[in-house]
């Protein structure tokens, strides 16, 4: 007798519960993929549950649109080009589900896809369309019949007009976002109809548009607009700011950096009404005098306050100390004139700071540390980068009396062995960077792997005295390391590499110039981190095409690497074009890449968006090759650098190519 088929005991399990854990395991691509697999119910609402779609190649939207029916979010920025007919498709697909759309990074669609989506998509409230500069006024006057939109991101359209601006204003009367960042050709017109029109707008963004004292009095009228940045707004002055006095009530976030032309005289018609006001950033604009703060004296709900790059008084720096509000963030990075009196009169009154950024303020001392670290116990983020003159003794003190600080950066200082033991204190600490640190060794990062188990970014470039030993005991006591750089930590073996292989949420790591490292350690990294996204292993000789096997079998996830001056040939490069995700490719000085072994792999590799390569070849590669790579979406960058000796480790300020990527 046949014997009957039994149930799936999975059916019986409610839908909701089911969502319940795919929502839990949302950040893990890998482990929503093994769900799906479990039985066909599961696939069936893993399908109905998703919706969100990132897909890599447009080649691919079709299967993907018919499996996931729900899709409310469409990132296309891993696609190296978005053609109208797959805009037609998502149109279609998605009408009445999509929600937002995100073509950032993605040349190559026209105003008809554009349009098509429009007009289908009658739900769709955000659109960012970054980066597109070669986008015309047509291209908006499309957008413009998306009647619900709500958020449009315009940054580096250079191309567009106050003409594309203004059919926008007409048609997306619902408008809350825009960012015009960059928009060369957009003036007061196109945002004097903006602010007509859009009367709901909240956020505006004008950085570096050249509009002038004309299209203010629109803005000020807005009676939502809660955040305003007018980052790099040259033909904005004191005199045009008198139209804004009775402005802006709603106003919350203010930026006004690189407004060389806005002091003291005028800043207090900015932000008049604005009595709301919580963030101000007045980066790399007029000096910080006594002046200037004091007429943000009675903005008492005032949090956040960026000075970066300006120059400040001790005066100014006291009259921040007497204002009412209570500030949580603090920016004083790169900021002349930044003495121990002036800061120390900050933090004394300022005592529930959250944030405070002191990078290269090199006039300070051991007596700011010790009066930041005595009066703020409250730090979750403090950045001490380049302060030279503040000995190794102080960081004792960070450790002692900060034992709520995530983020900690300590670069280019004399922090030393005994600091990172009490550092060590600190297990909240999840991003710690100690780059060009050069007094401490295995000893104090031996405490920091003891210490600190939820260090997710370490950063140790150029701290040269590191060994296997240190990366050892961070990847035992740091399960959820997710970016190391190791790069020019001389000693550096495979030891580390091995020991790594053991942190399976790793996506990024840089060990430039470790030369001691071979394929055998990376193939540890690719057999144990399944989630590499970024690698460096340039200048690294004894990598050769063995370590590229590995990676094209495990490391599916990999969108960049840099093999410059490694030992990879024409045959490993090949290997790599397995990896649908590879998008970014840095292969300069490879002794054994041949014209043809190059071409091929160019062509293998279906996703590349850019491609760092010699200029040598630029005459070597066929031509239609290259406009045929161009035409598919892959850039790429002629770099003639010659190959130059090695320096001083201790000169690293003077090697200029080893920061670029």
């Amino acid at each position: 007798m046949k014997k009957q088929k039994q149930d799936n005991p999975f059916n019986l399990v409610a839908e909701e519960i089911i969502f319940i854990i795919l929502d839990l395991l949302n950040r893990n691509s890998l482990a929503i993929k093994s769900f799906s697999l479990v039985c066909k119910s599961f696939y069936a609402v893993e399908s109905k549950h998703r919706c969100s779609l990132k897909p890599l190649r447009q080649e691919r939207l079709p299967a993907l649109l018919s499996r996931y029916p729900n899709i409310t979010h469409l990132d296309l920025t891993l696609c190296s080009r978005v053609s109208d007919a797959s805009l037609s498709l998502v149109s279609h697909s998605c009408a009445s589900s999509l929600r937002s759309i995100d073509f950032s990074r993605t040349p190559l669609f026209s105003t008809y896809g554009l349009l098509r989506l429009a007009l289908n998509c009658k739900n769709i409230v955000e659109i960012d369309l970054s980066n597109a500069t070669e986008l015309k006024d047509s291209a908006l006057a499309a957008v413009a019949e998306a009647k619900n939109l709500e958020k449009l991101s315009l940054a580096r359209c250079k191309s567009i007009t106050d003409m594309g601006v203004g059919c926008v204003a007409v048609g997306c009367r619902k408008l809350r976002f825009i960012c015009l960042k960059w928009c060369f050709g957009v003036g007061d017109l196109g945002i004097g109809l903006l602010a007509v029109k859009c009367k709901h707008l909240c956020f505006l963004d004008l950085s570096y548009l050249p509009i002038t004292n004309k299209c203010l009095s629109s803005i000020s009228k807005l009676q939502h607009l809660e955040e305003l940045i007018l980052e790099g707004c040259f033909g904005i002055e004191d005199d045009s700011l008198a139209v804004l006095k009775h402005g802006c009530n709603s106003l919350k976030s203010l930026d006004v950096s690189t407004c060389q032309n806005i002091s003291h005289n005028g800043l207090p018609s900015l932000i008049n009404g604005a009595l709301g006001l919580r963030q101000l950033t007045l980066a790399h604009g007029s000096p910080v005098t006594s002046s200037l703060a004091d007429c943000l004296r009675k903005h008492s709900m005032l949090q956040s306050v960026k000075l970066d790059g300006c120059f400040v008084t001790d005066d100014g720096l006291k009259t921040i100390g007497n204002w009412c509000a209570s500030l949580r963030e603090l920016s004083l990075s790169k900021c002349l004139g930044v003495t121990d009196e002036g800061l120390s009169s900050v933090v004394t009154k300022h005592r529930d700071l959250r944030k405070l950024d002191i990078t290269c303020c090199r006039k300070i001392t051991d007596a700011s540390i010790a009066s930041i670290t005595n009066s703020c116990k409250s730090l979750t983020s403090l950045r001490v980068e380049s302060c030279t003159l503040v000995t190794r003794e102080a960081f004792v003190l960070i450790g002692q009396r900060c034992h709520l600080l995530e983020e900690l950066d300590l670069t280019d200082n004399e922090v030393d062995d005994k600091g990172l033991k009490y550092i060590s204190r600190c297990s909240e600490l999840s991003s710690l960077k100690l780059g060009i640190c050069l007094n401490i060794t295995d000893e104090g990062l031996i405490h920091i792997g003891k210490g600190c188990s939820k260090l997710v970014e370490l950063d140790l470039y150029r701290s040269e005295e590191i060994t296997d030993s240190a990366i050892l005991a961070i990847a035992q006591g740091c399960p959820g390391l997710e970016m190391i750089n190791m790069a020019y930590c001389k000693y550096i073996t495979d030891r580390s590499l091995l020991s790594l292989s053991k942190c399976p949420q790793l996506k990024t790591l840089e060990s430039r110039g470790c030369s001691l490292i071979t394929s055998l350690g990376l193939k540890a990294v690719a057999v144990g981190c399944k989630e590499l996204t970024k690698l460096d292993i340039k200048k690294c000789h004894n990598i050769d095409d063995a370590g590229m096997l590995p990676l094209a079998r495990f490391s599916q996830n990999l969108r960049q690497i840099n093999l410059s001056h490694s030992s990879v040939t024409d045959i490993g490069l090949l290997s790599l074009s397995s990896i649908s995700c590879l998008q970014n490719m840095t292969i300069l000085h490879l002794k054994g890449l041949t014209p043809a072994g190059l071409a091929a792999v160019l062509l293998a590799c279906g996703g590349l968006k850019k491609v760092k390569l010699q200029a040598t070849f630029r005459w070597l590669l066929p031509l239609r090759l290259v406009q045929y790579l161009e035409s598919r979406g892959c850039m790429f960058q002629w770099k003639d650098k010659v190959l130059q000796e090695k320096l001083d480790p201790k000169c690293w300020k003077l090697q200029l190519e080893d920061l670029m990527p």
